[in-house]
């Protein structure tokens, strides 16, 4: 696929019904994004690339994570706990390594 040229002269552009201009475009949220992640085996999960170290204690478990651009606040069972960020790279996957169900042999 290719983009073509507008066929329209700027004159029949201008004539165009219920033309406006585009508006500003949206901010981005000032909230901080949400993800889940399951604790590995080893007590560590990733969020954005960045490795967290948990503990063996959350091993197995779903945790919630709350990114900003400067920290991320990991809800635990034992209080919540905050790291700061060492990249900026965008949160690609809101809910990654959940657990898989095992078809059963029957």
């Amino acid at each position: 696929m290719r983009t073509r040229p507008n066929p329209l002269t700027p004159h029949e552009v201008a004539r165009l019904r219920g033309l406006r201009p585009a508006g500003p475009s949206p901010l981005p949220s000032t909230e901080p994004v949400r993800v889940q992640r399951r604790v590995s085996d080893t007590g560590v999960v990733i969020v954005a690339r960045q490795v967290v170290a948990l503990g063996r204690v959350h091993a197995g478990k779903t945790v919630s994570i709350d990114v900003t651009d400067t920290d991320l606040t990991i809800a635990c069972d034992d209080g919540p706990r905050t790291v700061r960020r060492t990249n900026q790279l965008p949160i690609r996957n809101l809910k990654a390594d959940r657990p898989r169900k095992v078809a059963a042999d029957g």
